[in-house]
């Protein structure tokens, strides 16, 4: 079984759901450690995805991703914006003119977002950053691939994963961003954006089930 074309846009529609709910939920993260707009960005950058995708929805998914991914490069702001930005454009390279992911389409198509969100804002293992829950995530998919499990299953693994990764970001003092300016009072916090890339990852499960 394969990622449709069509849950891609299902998923990013969904996002956009997601982010409204979540918003103020986000924001209280963020106001604890960083400048209180994560959730009013990320809620207004998928929001813009929302009201253009039916424009570019019937593209393939390389197509419908950097599109994604301009759209929140353009309309959100503070570090989320090109990070999760770089996310969907890097993403979209190798899913140029595809119309349906297999699991290791899916695998390496996260695992190259995940490098550009890498080699934007140089963020390492344990900085308390969303790359500790990206790569987490990517690291079970490919065990799941390597093991040829169903696309649902798999997701559903790499949001246990991403869960655990998140959880994991409490105990870490931040070293990126504004949340490191606090230094050891950064500790006891989880971070925002690594709580975004788990929300993302949640939802993608949720419409392959």
């Amino acid at each position: 079984m394969s990622l449709t074309k069509q849950q891609i846009v299902n998923w990013l529609m969904r996002c956009g759901e997601v982010f409204a709910e979540q918003k103020d939920f986000l924001t209280q993260l963020d106001t604890e450690i960083g400048d209180a707009d994560h959730g009013l960005n990320m809620n207004r950058g998928f929001n813009k995805v929302v009201e253009k995708l039916p424009s570019f929805a019937d593209k393939d998914i390389g197509f419908i991703l950097k599109n994604t991914g301009m759209t929140l490069l353009s309309s959100v702001g503070g570090a989320s914006g090109p990070l999760f930005g770089t996310f969907f454009i890097r993403a979209s390279q190798s899913t140029a003119a595809k119309q349906s992911l297999s699991l290791i389409e899916l695998t390496q198509m996260l695992k190259e977002g995940v490098e550009g969100v890498v080699s934007r804002g140089k963020a390492e293992p344990n900085d308390k950053t969303m790359c500790d829950v990206w790569w987490p995530v990517v690291a079970s998919l490919e065990a799941s691939s390597q093991k040829d499990l169903p696309v649902p299953q798999a997701l559903d693994l790499a949001v246990e994963a991403a869960r655990q990764g998140l959880e994991s970001t409490i105990t870490m003092q931040a070293r990126k961003g504004r949340a490191s300016y606090l230094g050891e009072r950064s500790i006891g916090h989880q971070d925002p954006g690594a709580t975004s890339a788990w929300l993302m990852m949640q939802t993608l499960a949720a419409v392959t089930h």
